[in-house]
């Protein structure tokens, strides 16, 4: 996937603000592959907020990397709200400088969805230090393609809110 100019400049905006407030961004990827971090880092001076990312397609990756457990993954499956939240937390502890971690682990489709789990479903983390990790979810229409764009977007949307929590916290 090419990153087209919404997403292009959904990320400037991001790293604009992240340099705002002094963060550093970590990602814990399954269905977009790494697609978040390439969209972060295809911003000019990212390396000033984007510490790392972890692509944990496969459920040894996520137990591997990110330290998510094997029983969390066999209870609720590697697409579930407690799976996005040991990812982002996971992420944020195993990352070396970053003080805020995007997880998403979803359905992006073609095939793979069931009744309970339908193809669109994406769960999202959100953890930063000294903050409380938020969970979300969609349920995305469309194909592979809009379902991962639409991720990307989301994941942006939640480090923005976390950012804007913390500054109206702080003031």
């Amino acid at each position: 996937m090419i990153i087209d100019q919404k997403i292009f400049v959904a990320a400037r905006d991001l790293i604009d603000q992240c340099n705002k407030h002094g963060v550093m961004i970590a990602t814990a990827e399954s269905c977009t592959g790494g697609l978040i971090t390439g969209a972060l880092t295809a911003v000019d001076g990212s390396s000033s907020v984007v510490d790392c990312g972890f692509v944990t397609y496969s459920n040894e990756a996520k137990h591997d990397l990110i330290g998510v457990t094997n029983s969390l993954l066999a209870d609720h499956g590697a697409v579930s709200q407690p799976v996005a939240k040991a990812m982002c937390e996971g992420a944020l502890q195993r990352a070396p400088n970053a003080t805020i971690a995007v997880s998403v682990t979803g359905i992006a489709g073609p095939g793979g969805g069931s009744k309970e789990k339908p193809v669109g479903l994406v769960h999202f983390g959100c953890a930063g230090k000294g903050r409380p990790t938020r969970t979300h979810h969609e349920v995305f229409a469309g194909d592979r393609h809009s379902v991962r764009k639409a991720t990307i977007l989301q994941a942006f949307d939640m480090i923005a809110e976390m950012l804007n929590t913390a500054q109206q916290d702080a003031t």
